[in-house]
Parts: structure tokens; sequence; C-alpha cells
């Protein structure tokens, strides 16, 4: 029988643990996440759950592995994997605790991207919001419902979802220079960006990946400082994501 392992499919590792790998790996097709395994499904809908869309680590077993384990979460969760069109992988305009800068949803119309959609049982999806911050005043994310037709959600089986949440960044996203959304390249290729083309972020980050994840996972005031300074150094701009969040 085909090991089904995380490990062995080499989609244990979490981005949490190991801030370089962000957003991890992720599976190649769609299955049931059940402890250290992933299974395949029996279907692609589930009625009785919440869909949200995976943009970035959460799209990583190992990474929902590490966030569900910590609450004691064990029941299975299936990851369908879903083409997407109308939203891109964005850059977060914050600095996270976990020692990366994290990827956002924004509105890309034209964009088509294989992602995943997560089915979340009510626990799960508590779990899940509390990792990303939500409800505010005090984390870094919404979560918000996107609608079809505004963006399109198609299944391997032709089925299209009426839509989806998704984590919209409160802060907005980086852009590119020229007010465009920049796209997330993993965590190792965007933090040589950022220390390159920011002076400031080298003041306070170092001059390496390693440098800067080290010095973030240790320093909450670093990060809420590298926060601001996306800010003052004008790369922020919005996701476009904005009106789908609920006032």
């Amino acid at each position: 029988m085909e090991n089904r392992t995380l490990h062995a499919l080499g989609l244990a590792e979490a981005p949490r643990m190991r801030p370089l790998l962000y957003p991890g790996a992720w599976p190649r097709e769609s299955g049931l996440l059940d402890g250290d395994r992933l299974l395949p499904l029996d279907r692609l809908v589930y009625e009785d759950r919440f869909p949200v869309l995976a943009v970035g680590s959460n799209a990583c077993p190992g990474q929902l592995r590490h966030k569900l384990d910590q609450f004691g979460i064990t029941s299975a969760l299936p990851m369908v994997k879903t083409r997407v069109t109308g939203v891109d992988v964005g850059v977060s305009a914050h600095v996270s605790r976990m020692g990366y800068v994290s990827a956002s949803p924004v509105n890309a119309p034209d964009a088509v991207r294989e992602l995943f959609v997560l089915w979340l049982d009510a626990e799960q999806l508590a779990i899940i919001d509390a990792s990303e911050g939500v409800p505010l005043p005090a984390g870094n994310f919404h979560r918000a419902w996107l609608p079809a037709p505004d963006v399109r959600f198609k299944l391997a089986d032709g089925t299209t979802l009426p839509g989806a949440y998704a984590y919209v960044n409160r802060h907005g996203v980086l852009h590119d220079g020229t007010g465009v959304p920049r796209t997330h390249p993993g965590q190792r290729a965007l933090l040589t960006e950022l220390l390159v083309e920011v002076p400031r972020f080298r003041e306070l980050f170092g001059v390496t990946p390693e440098q800067f994840c080290a010095r973030a996972r240790s320093d909450r005031w670093l990060c809420e400082r590298g926060t601001r300074l996306f800010v003052e150094e004008k790369l922020v701009t919005a996701s476009g994501l904005e009106r789908y969040v609920a006032g």
C-alpha cells in the first residue's frame, strides 16, 4: 500500500517552526488530512462545512497539523484542489511573529491559480480563525466571503462553488513599485528582495533571510516596527478585496 504519511509525502514540515520554508509544501492533489496521513477523498464538496480558500501556509498539511495539534484537534480535514479565477497570491503588509512575511489574497480578475479550498468544521474554523487573528482588533486578518462570479471556484469534477471564505489582510498588501500588488515568490526570495530594496529593513532585521527570521521570531516590537516601516516606505497598497469585508 502506498505510504500516505505526511513525512513520506514531504508535507510534514511546518513553516511556523522553519519560517524560510513558508508557505510550506502543498499537496499535488486533493486529499483528506487525517492525523499524519493524507488520504484520498470520496467527494469534493462538504455542505456541512465551511469552505476556506488557502493562499499561503494554510495549504501546507504540516502547518495545518501544527495549528490544530496545539488545541488537541484531531478531526479529519478535507483539502480540495481548486481552479480559482479572480484572485492572486499577494504579500501581506505585516511582519509575522512566526518569523516570516506571509501571503495574502489580492483581487486579480485575469489571474487563474490552482489553490486549495479547506472544508472546515466549526471547531477547526475557530482554530484557523484564531491563528489568523480573527476576530479583530488584535489580529492581522479579516475573514471575508468571496462570492461567485466575482471570484470563480471550479473543482476537478466541473462543480463550481458559490463562493469561499478568505483571510484578507487588514494592513493591505505590498505593491511592486507601480501600485500593483506584488506576488509572493516564496519566503527566501521575498526576504532577499526586501533586504536589498529597503536599507531600513537591513538596519532592523539584518542582511540575510536567516537573520530576518531569527530576529522577527524573538521580538514582537521588531515585528510591529517592521509592519509600520512598510507604510513609511510607501510599499503598501489595498488588496482590492476590502469590499468583501463585513463592517
